[in-house]
């Protein structure tokens, strides 16, 4: 399980050169960026472009899930909830990118992303809530791992309310798949 989540939580991994702007995070909180930002790297836009490739799997992997058949009506409308958060961290990825003066990657077909899952293996709804819960889990630990990068507080906060938006739909598909929560403490993001 650890190898499906490494790609995940490392697709923010910074380096001392490459390191998400300003103006990205800014962006990705709703505000306008800052005038001395807008020339950011870009490394910044090869982050904020990993991170919209890994929420246009996540909106791929609700789409398999709910034309799949296997979801029953109450999962299939969190399913779709999860789809819409997932459509809007998206959304604030690509303005962040535009912004930048970056190109935002194409989502790929579907088709791509079903392969890629391994969609042909899911065979009832447990199969695809387990999926959808790993998927979480690595996005989780993806956003919690770029917080000790940042040097504004302001910036590690805007990550930490991606996570959280990840940890909750965690959390949700662990209750419903009856899984145990953690019993240790800082579970999430090492």
């Amino acid at each position: 399980m650890q190898n499906l989540i490494k790609p995940r939580r490392n697709f923010l991994a910074v380096s001392s050169t490459s390191v998400l702007s300003a103006a990205a995070v800014a962006l990705l909180a709703g505000r306008a960026a800052p005038a001395h930002a807008q020339t950011a790297s870009m490394g910044d836009v090869n982050i904020l472009n990993a991170a919209l490739g890994l929420e246009h799997e996540a909106i791929c992997a609700y789409e398999l899930g709910a034309k799949s058949g296997l979801l029953q009506k109450p999962v299939l409308d969190v399913a779709v909830l999860f789809q819409s958060h997932h459509k809007g961290h998206r959304d604030a990825l690509i303005a962040a990118i535009n912004s930048l003066g970056g190109k935002p990657v194409e989502m790929k077909s579907l088709d791509d992303y079903a392969k890629a899952l391994n969609a042909g293996s899911l065979k009832n709804q447990t199969d695809v809530l387990m999926l959808a819960a790993r998927l979480e889990l690595g996005a989780t630990n993806a956003y919690l791992g770029v917080i000790p990068a940042f040097k504004d507080a302001k910036l590690g906060q805007v990550a930490a309310r991606l996570a959280a938006d990840e940890t909750m739909h965690w959390t949700a598909l662990s209750t419903t798949l009856s899984h145990a929560l953690p019993s240790n403490a800082l579970s999430f993001g090492a």
